[in-house]
């Protein structure tokens, strides 16, 4: 079945009005834009096609969730196309910040023109059901390229794989942001021994963050994902000032239901029990990563 072919779930419909009121200037840090592909069609290449999801649409459900600023992180069904990603970010008035995808043929003049529009990272996606391998070598060559630039590097794996990569992402310029907390098999519980390596992996290596987001995906239960809390509990105690949190609209490959995204914001004191935790994941980390230039 082609890309174009394959059913897609989009996003929730009516999302609730969230019980939880975030602190002012928190931050919805890792949300995509999809199109409109009249305008930014979607990559020859990629592994899922999506329904359009505007920046209309994404700045509107901001406001709704009570959110301030968003991180927009360059989707795979766009592939090394950043446009749509820069043209949300020219219509968000300082608003927001990107994650881009780029390769190696990218040139300094891009990358500076990027950077001024508010693009303050790339992200290497090790995930093989939505890219194709990229060899290390080239991805070690970007990283170096963007350094300078005061850029990050955004990293999306699966558990058991951190094992394999842990020593390349150690050699990384950068700061390193994991997302969605490595995607732990939640079955498994918080003491297995790959959790356990994943606390260490970030223990370890003080430049290493970590999203606390996306329960909807990694979840056994279904909502309200409790099976998920403790994972990001943990790490949000633990390294209060290397989190944050993302919404994940408008919710790529999801493969029963779109999220409450009312919901998922509702879940957010569940992991960060005080005020001063949810200022730090919400306000005071995002905005020390991306705006504090």
């Amino acid at each position: 079945m082609s890309a174009a072919a394959k059913p897609y779930i989009p996003w929730h419909p009516n999302p609730s009005r969230p019980h939880y009121v975030p602190p002012p200037g928190a931050v919805d840090a890792h949300c995509h834009v999809f199109g409109p592909a009249a305008k930014f069609p979607f990559a020859p290449t990629r592994k899922y096609t999506p329904v359009d999801a505007s920046k209309e649409q994404l700045f509107a459900l901001r406001d709704f969730l009570g959110l301030s600023r968003n991180v927009i992180v360059q989707a795979t069904c766009h592939g090394n196309d950043n446009a749509a990603l820069l043209d949300a970010l020219a219509a968000a008035k300082g608003l927001a910040r990107g994650v881009a995808s780029v390769g190696a043929d990218i040139s300094d003049d891009e990358l500076r023109r990027m950077d001024q529009a508010g693009v303050r990272g790339v992200r290497f996606n090790f995930l093989k059901r939505l890219v194709d391998f990229t060899p290390r070598e080239v991805l070690t060559e970007i990283a170096q390229r963007i350094a300078p630039l005061g850029w990050h590097v955004v990293v999306y794996f699966e558990a058991p794989d951190l094992a394999e990569l842990e020593p390349f992402f150690t050699t990384l310029p950068t700061t390193v942001v994991v997302d969605h907390m490595g995607r732990p098999d939640v079955g498994l519980g918080i003491d297995h021994p790959q959790f356990k390596r994943f606390r260490a992996f970030l223990r370890d290596n003080p430049n290493v963050w970590t999203k606390v987001s996306c329960p909807e995906r990694l979840s056994l239960r279904g909502p309200p994902y409790d099976d998920v809390t403790p994972f990001a509990r943990t790490l949000v105690e633990e390294f209060s000032g290397r989190v944050l949190w993302g919404s994940d609209w408008p919710h790529p490959n999801m493969t029963k239901e779109a999220p409450d995204d009312g919901l998922l914001v509702d879940i957010i004191p569940k992991i960060a029990l005080t005020p001063a935790l949810q200022q730090a994941l919400l306000v005071d980390n995002p905005m020390r990563l991306y705006w504090q230039r």
